[in-house]
């Protein structure tokens, strides 16, 4: 029995780990969740799975929890996350939180000897050096659940010391590809909401449609499969069926495919090395080959129209503060397009001046990443 800590339970990421630990309650066991908002299903989520322990955003919401359930230790706020990260009885945290509040549990998981399943990935987009540097000292796992970071890892099983001669990191293009500059300048937010898909958090979803989640990801890539930038290529794939491949230097191309479900690789995070019969209980579909009436096909994505893609790029051959900073104003950014404040092309022509304006600092640890990062956060509101 492997227990379980979700940071995230009610969105879209922790809800699915939920459905896959509940068509495997013989081999997984929930010891805490976590939630910010939506108090109403997080209660549901704890009638159902009994946690132990779970941390909330605020203190009203604790204390009536507290009130609620009798047995369960409750925690709040960010000190919260950190504590259900590490708690003894937890041995795999699933980290489904969106943006930088992810990074702090992280660290206390990985210091505490947790292995993490992570689809949160401005943790290594911001702090990769001391991610993984932190990973390899004390020997705990850290398993994707991006589906393209999953695709990746697992095309990488049985490579031995085979060198990689390039990475392929595949990108729907999300609902505005083939667009120009003027007609990206014209979307709305419903638009840009629309993922063709997938079903995701507003947050990834609008980095989708701007192609910054991708540029995160190639990012995150670096870090996680200890490669050089240039050996990663984004390759639009319409219909997300190839999550990603992987090519070695004799030409090989070995790729994961399978019908776009999350499930898919949160499954494998959790079961690895081994793999959970999802079909058979229909927690997945099967990929049906004759009905890809579309076929498969590749583009190579417009780096004059999505400019967020060489952000990335440039921000991950620059190192130290520059993806710090490049993640921080993105987020912010984002959030001011959600609530109706800038158009969506402000979110990459914002990005473009501020990455062009910064000072980076290097050698940054934990505590130097979150100042930098509230830094430019604040620089950001104030002068948009």
């Amino acid at each position: 029995m492997k227990n379980i800590s979700i940071l995230g339970s009610t969105g879209s990421i922790g809800s699915q780990s939920l459905d896959i630990i509940r068509h495997n309650s013989e081999k997984y066991k929930v010891v805490a969740l976590s939630c910010a908002k939506n108090i109403e299903l997080l209660m549901k989520q704890m009638d159902e799975f009994k946690p132990e322990a779970v941390a909330v955003k605020s203190r009203e919401d604790a204390r009536r929890i507290q009130n609620m359930y009798k047995g369960v230790q409750v925690y709040e706020g960010p000190e919260g996350l950190k504590e259900i990260a590490s708690m003894e009885s937890c041995h795999t945290v699933i980290n489904s939180l969106m943006g930088m509040r992810g990074l702090e549990p992280t660290m206390a998981a990985i210091e505490a000897g947790k292995d993490i399943a992570f689809a949160n990935k401005e943790t290594l987009v911001a702090g990769g050096q001391i991610v993984m540097d932190a990973v390899k000292r004390k020997g705990v796992k850290l398993l994707p659940v991006d589906s393209e970071h999953s695709a990746i890892f697992q095309s990488l099983q049985g490579c031995g010391n085979n060198k990689i001669k390039r990475i392929i990191l595949t990108a729907s293009g999300g609902p505005f590809r083939g667009y120009t500059r003027e007609q990206l300048g014209a979307v709305t937010l419903k638009e840009a909401l629309a993922h063709p898909n997938w079903t995701m958090g507003s947050k990834i979803t609008i980095d989708s449609a701007s192609m910054m989640n991708k540029g995160l990801e190639v990012i995150e890539a670096k870090w996680l499969f200890d490669v050089p930038i240039e050996k990663i290529q984004i390759v639009v794939h319409p219909q997300s069926i190839l999550h990603s491949a992987v090519e070695y230097e004799d030409g090989s191309v070995i790729g994961q495919m399978g019908n776009h479900d999350m499930k898919i690789p949160i499954a494998y995070a959790l079961s690895y090395p081994d793999r959970l019969n999802l079909t058979e209980v229909k927690a997945v579909k099967e990929l049906d080959f004759f009905g890809l009436e579309e076929g498969m096909t590749f583009y190579p994505a417009d780096r004059e129209v999505f400019k967020t893609i060489d952000l990335a790029y440039e921000a991950a051959r620059l190192g130290g503060s520059y993806p710090v900073v490049l993640n921080g104003a993105n987020e912010v950014l984002v959030d001011m397009f959600l609530r109706g404040m800038i158009k969506f092309t402000d979110i990459q022509d914002s990005l473009v001046r501020i990455m062009d304006k910064h000072l980076p600092k290097y050698h940054l640890d934990l505590e130097g990443i979150l100042e930098e990062d509230l830094r430019i956060r604040e620089e950001v509101r104030n002068k948009i």
